[in-house]
């Protein structure tokens, strides 16, 4: 299996249990599945930046364990030219943020699905493919 697993879902892995997160079991099943072998993970240049970043404004205590995780989960990092045109064109074709689209570019083009928690993203892209609404994540 190869996963693309944004920000919104890889948040909840270290503020889940404390704000009483929606959806935390099916973002857990996300980890399990990446820490059990047999799933890659790709990521765009900026996931563990854009996960660390939230955190910083969220919960602080979590960033040193959330830099050890994300950095043991061996992400293959994609960050082709053409994966950024990809992004680009979905940006503004969905009216998106290039930074959420950078997510679902890499998704499309390693042939992978994006999870997701953002429904407003979800809701505009879901008609391209390769992208999976995490309260639907099943193994």
């Amino acid at each position: 299996m190869k996963l693309v697993v944004d920000a919104s879902v890889a948040i909840k892995w270290f503020v889940g249990r404390s704000q009483d997160e929606p959806y935390l079991a099916q973002a857990e099943a996300v980890g399990t599945a990446i820490g059990r072998g047999g799933t890659q993970l790709f990521a765009p240049s900026h996931w563990i930046a854009e996960v660390i970043a939230v955190l910083a404004q969220v919960d602080g205590s979590t960033i040193d364990d959330a830099l050890l995780l994300l950095d043991d989960m061996r992400p293959v990092l994609v960050t082709s030219v053409s994966v950024l045109r990809r992004a680009a064109d979905l940006s503004i074709s969905l009216n998106h943020h290039l930074f959420d689209t950078l997510y679902h570019a890499v998704a499309l083009e390693q042939d992978a699905a994006l999870v997701t928690a953002d429904e407003a993203y979800f809701a505009k892209a879901r008609h391209l493919g390769s992208i999976e609404l995490l309260a639907d994540f099943a193994m």
